[in-house]
């Protein structure tokens, strides 16, 4: 059976390769694994900020955040590109779904149901990156106003590219729940989906003001 082509773990590509296979006529990796690989940049961004800031006496009041942010950071960093991976494998399950046979009133049903349980996968792997792009924006706000001033800039790019992501995921989970075949999955779906983009867009949108103040802020609570 052909199947779309994947170029195997996209954190094993240079990013010049990346970026060469997202401009193929290849159907992978596409807006899916793209929003989770700048949800990845953006946590590495955590990290570094982090790490920059730890260590230096007048940071020293944040350490347990400093610390927390940076593994967060790499933890997420991690994951979103093996969500990327499950992405970019979940297309090519469905595009495999999309040339089975049907010729017969079996081989019609068979391809439904197989149609209708690869976009049930195609809407679950993205909803993963949302809510890890939720992870990520809290993150970010917990450093805002606590870390490094050299690199408070950071902390926004950070906080603007898991904003986009998830927003780039989520269109990729609504465009695929059509075609679960559920109605009551995909309800619950889009009330979810929904919900997290408001929660993270309030939580990007008070970095940004932190940030912008240029105000240093309490040590969070123990």
């Amino acid at each position: 059976m052909e199947q779309a082509h994947s170029p195997g773990a996209f954190a094993d590509l240079t990013v010049g390769q990346f970026i060469e296979h997202l401009s193929s006529a290849e159907p992978v990796p596409g807006g899916g694994a793209a929003s989770a690989v700048a949800a990845a940049l953006g946590a590495s961004l955590i990290s570094m900020v982090a790490a920059l800031s730890n260590g230096k006496p007048k940071y020293a009041a944040y350490e347990s955040t400093l610390v927390r942010c940076e593994e967060v950071g790499q933890e997420l960093a991690a994951e979103f590109l093996r969500l990327a991976d499950r992405d970019a494998e979940a297309y090519a399950g469905y595009s495999a779904a999309l040339k089975l046979p049907r010729d017969t009133d079996d081989q019609q049903e068979a391809r439904r149901k197989a149609l209708r349980s690869a976009a049930r996968v195609a809407s679950d792997a993205p909803w993963e990156c949302v809510k890890a792009c939720s992870r990520l924006v809290v993150a970010a706000e917990a450093l805002a106003g606590r870390s490094n001033v050299n690199a408070a800039s950071d902390v926004l790019v950070a906080t603007l590219l898991g904003e986009a992501a998830a927003r780039g995921a989520a269109e990729n989970v609504l465009i695929n729940l059509s075609s679960t075949g559920d109605e009551s999955y995909a309800e619950k779906m889009r009330w979810h989906v929904d919900s997290t983009l408001h929660e993270i867009a309030a939580v990007a949108a008070r970095t940004r003001e932190i940030v912008l103040s240029g105000q240093s802020r309490e040590p969070e609570p123990a």
